[in-house]
């Protein structure tokens, strides 16, 4: 009996000591909404900074909508349980609108929110040198293109999206990923896979054996040679400040800086950005702009070629070669 009592107040003293035992209070997290940047036309990026996850696990994002105070029961991204700081990608926008983002911390206790932060996305829009004269010429697809005559050269002051040859033969458009990354034949495509976007304002990607073909451009006019590169460069100055000249002035369409351009050449150099050899995806939008040369590094079809190309916060021109199989712009060049 002695030993049934002994149990039982062992047993009570646990209860007792269990039940003086704290139990952890899990408070409301602390987030700020970082500033938005890389601001285009359909996308953004943003982010915040976990400034306190409360004493529990949080899930983070940013949310996002066209009135202020977006709520997660808006537009919102998800990044899972990051401590700190975090980023996210901001898609499906349209452009020239004005949106309100805010990160957003939420654990077992509930949800809170960083400060609202307003952002207005680019529109598409060209600013060309209004001080300068531009001719045009047309296409076999009947799509008009400024020109513009910089020394003894007359070049389009735009990039080519002709979707034929000009002998009236179409070129195949390549939507697919993987088709892209396997074909050694000539090849076209819009950023993104959408013309309605993009083709007015920067034109058709094309690989390089497109342009191999010698019948890209139109009649009368062909896709430039080194020599024909260096001739443009040279005459501005020299590959440290030639693309200073050649670059759209102002912010619209770059994401960097691009303070020191000045168009001088009408010639209005966009951020097109380009598509990748290796999985087809497409980058650079908004960051640099390149055209291809007709020069081959090597013969392979698998080797690279050469190409021209300028980016937004300086003012060189940069000559390197890429994979043939790579989709950039392209610019033409009066015989």
């Amino acid at each position: 009996m002695k030993n049934i009592f002994r149990f039982a107040g062992i047993i009570l003293i646990l209860i007792f000591n269990l039940s003086c035992k704290k139990v952890k209070t899990i408070l409301l997290p602390v987030v700020s909404t970082s500033p938005v940047t890389e601001i285009l036309y359909t996308t953004a990026t943003c982010g915040g900074i976990i400034e306190d996850d409360g004493g529990g696990s949080v899930n983070v994002g940013v949310c996002w909508g066209t009135n202020p105070g977006p709520t997660t029961a808006d537009n919102k991204t998800y990044e899972g349980t990051p401590s700190g700081k975090f980023v996210s990608s901001i898609s499906g926008l349209k452009p020239g609108s004005l949106y309100h983002v805010r990160a957003y911390a939420t654990n077992i206790t509930g949800t809170v929110y960083g400060d609202d932060v307003s952002f207005t996305t680019k529109v598409f829009e060209v600013n060309y040198n209004s001080g300068l004269t531009y001719g045009t010429v047309t296409d076999i697809d009947g799509k008009s293109y400024k020109t513009i005559q910089i020394g003894i050269q007359l070049w389009l002051a735009e990039n080519l999206k002709t979707s034929k040859f000009n002998d009236g033969s179409s070129i195949p458009l390549i939507t697919d990923y993987a088709q892209w990354t396997n074909i050694v034949t000539p090849g076209y495509c819009w950023f993104d896979n959408n013309d309605t976007l993009y083709k007015k304002i920067y034109g058709a990607y094309y690989n390089w054996f497109a342009v191999n073909t010698g019948k890209l451009c139109p009649t009368g006019w062909h896709v430039p040679s080194e020599s024909d590169w260096q001739i443009l460069v040279d005459f501005l100055g020299g590959d440290n400040n030639a693309g200073a000249n050649l670059k759209e002035m102002g912010t619209n369409n770059w994401v960097l800086s691009n303070k020191d351009a000045t168009n001088a050449t009408g010639f209005t150099a966009l951020p097109a950005g380009g598509r990748a050899a290796q999985d087809g995806t497409f980058t650079g939008q908004g960051y640099y702009g390149g055209w291809w040369s007709t020069a081959e590094f090597n013969t392979s079809p698998l080797g690279v070629a050469w190409s021209w190309w300028v980016i937004g916060d300086s003012t060189a021109v940069f000559h390197s070669e890429i994979f043939k199989k790579n989709g950039f712009s392209v610019r033409c060049l009066k015989d």
